[in-house]
């Protein structure tokens, strides 16, 4: 039996040797893109829990006070006393308290705490980011329930046309 010799097989292309090149053009803007947004969101995440411990911090200081207009003052110091110390830059804030349970007599009451915060997303996330986002939070605080407190404000504070 005689045996044929197969032709030789031409020579295989090597056209391919850039596609790594070109794979990894296309990649790593992709990869840097998922990273920036990643860390955008981590940081806008941050500014939310700032607003959070914002509230929290203006809830507590108005359950401490003996009266409503004590309260409000407390909560504001207290609630951009903590924006300022978590780094959080607003571009407006609002502190706004619920106090409808705060009048005597002495039984169990609450004080809700709403804090509204709009960010810049180039200070919250990433430089030159363009827009806003507003952030809010609400914290509802015990009041102590034998703690003195009454409608009135402080001695020697002006009541600016309020009835008591």
């Amino acid at each position: 039996m005689r045996t044929r010799a197969m032709p030789p097989m031409p020579p295989m292309p090597r056209g391919d040797g850039g596609s790594v090149a070109l794979e990894t053009a296309i990649l790593v803007p992709v990869l840097a893109l998922l990273v920036a947004v990643m860390v955008a969101a981590g940081r806008i995440t941050m500014a939310g829990g700032a607003v959070d411990a914002a509230a929290k911090a203006a809830a507590r200081e108005a359950s401490l006070a003996r009266n409503p207009y004590d309260a409000a003052t407390r909560a504001d110091a207290a609630a951009r006393h903590t924006l300022d110390q978590r780094g959080l830059s607003c571009a407006s804030v609002s502190v706004s308290l619920d106090t409808s349970e705060f009048a005597p007599p002495a039984g169990p009451a609450r004080v809700r705490a709403t804090v509204r915060c709009t960010v810049h997303l180039s200070d919250a996330a990433v430089p030159g980011m363009p827009g806003a986002k507003s952030m809010t939070s609400t914290v509802v605080s015990p009041v102590d329930r034998f703690r003195d407190r009454s409608l009135a404000p402080a001695p020697g504070i002006p009541t600016k046309g309020r009835a008591l």
